[in-house]
């Protein structure tokens, strides 16, 4: 009896570290992110025009995301491009675009903690930007005609599950 609850304490903790959440805006994470941004008809239909449209002739636009807090070196990409009328994400993970064009292209950071209040939908984007919540670089007024997806997009860390600790750099 007593090596059975051994046994079963051991395998606890192996499965509670095999389906550990990756750290929040981790490449793991934002991989994780490219795909529910897929599954988000907001995201993918309200970002198909005029929006997904201004990618300087590269076929994609890049953000660039991550917790201030943990630092500018854990930054991650997701890459989104037109695909059969939509707006999808064809990439997440680890920065692979070091030359953005912030006429098309993103930046945004916030604290963990900004994040997570997103995520949770305590307030949009509008809140967080003019309460410098949640810093950006970009096209500003392309970002303001499109608020419901962008809306959309700060709600994620809500939707995937994210370990408290920093990212490794």
């Amino acid at each position: 009896m007593k090596y059975t609850t051994i046994a079963l304490a051991a395998l606890a903790v192996l499965a509670s570290t095999a389906h550990a959440a990756p750290a929040m805006m981790s490449a793991e994470w934002t991989a994780q992110a490219c795909d529910a941004w897929n599954k988000d008809a907001t995201l993918t239909s309200g970002l198909a025009n005029d929006w997904i449209k201004n990618d300087k002739g590269r076929g994609h636009k890049i953000i660039h995301l991550y917790r201030t807090d943990c630092g500018e070196a854990t930054k991650t990409e997701m890459r989104i491009a037109a695909k059969d009328g939509k707006a999808m994400c064809v990439y997440g993970g680890a920065v692979e675009s070091t030359n953005l064009d912030l006429g098309a292209d993103y930046v945004m950071h916030a604290t963990s903690q900004r994040w997570n209040e997103m995520g949770a939908g305590e307030y949009g984007p509008m809140k967080a930007m003019m309460f410098g919540r949640l810093k950006f670089s970009g096209p500003k007024v392309e970002a303001m005609s499109v608020m419901g997806p962008f809306e959309a997009f700060l709600r994620l860390p809500g939707k995937i599950a994210g370990d408290k600790a920093c990212p490794a750099k």
